[in-house]
């Protein structure tokens, strides 16, 4: 009876503990396919990121970054010739806000952006990125490739938990034809 005590509590506590074990993950999103960003967005553009500056909200509670851009083609909407959107998070001095699965833009480098309008904290009706790393494609050589790569995506209703394009991204043109037969 001894014997079988131990066996039973040797089999039973690794699995308790192994069940109260959580991912190292602390954002998880539902994986978004091209139709629905291009649906649930009003402005699409193949852009070059100019300059970004992170600054307070004006209740100093949360730091946002806005991100000035140049759009090179337009798939969606009507945005200016430069246009500016704003992303949460960033650096102001000493302070960095870190949106775990938020885009990574960088000034030179240029992108296939899904933007929509919505409330920031303290900032109502702001045009973002609303689908973080998901809305943002890196352009390089001719190619387009999600910033959700490597994130871990919840499958969407049709079962796929791979970021458009997977690995080897999405040929710039093929994106941008998608886009414009969606809209």
């Amino acid at each position: 009876m001894q014997q079988m005590r131990r066996t039973l509590w040797a089999v039973l506590v690794p699995i308790a503990v192994a069940s109260l074990a959580t991912t190292a993950s602390a954002t998880t999103l539902v994986r978004r396919g091209l139709e629905r960003l291009t649906l649930d967005n009003e402005t699409i553009v193949e852009a070059s990121v100019l300059d970004i500056h992170s600054y307070w909200n004006t209740d100093h509670t949360f730091i946002f970054t806005d991100v000035h851009a140049r759009p090179s083609r337009v798939l969606k909407g009507h945005p200016a010739a430069d246009m500016t959107f704003t992303v949460m998070g960033g650096t102001v001095g000493e302070t960095t806000t870190l949106i775990v699965g938020g885009p990574d833009l960088v000034p030179g480098s240029d992108y296939v952006l899904f933007l929509g309008r919505s409330d920031l904290p303290g900032a109502p009706g702001r045009l973002t990125v609303r689908d973080l790393c998901q809305g943002v494609f890196a352009v390089r050589r001719g190619r387009a490739f999600s910033q959700a790569i490597g994130e871990p995506l919840v499958p969407d209703e049709q079962g796929s938990a791979d970021a458009p394009g997977g690995d080897g991204g999405l040929a710039l043109e093929i994106l941008s034809r998608r886009v414009l037969e969606l809209r």
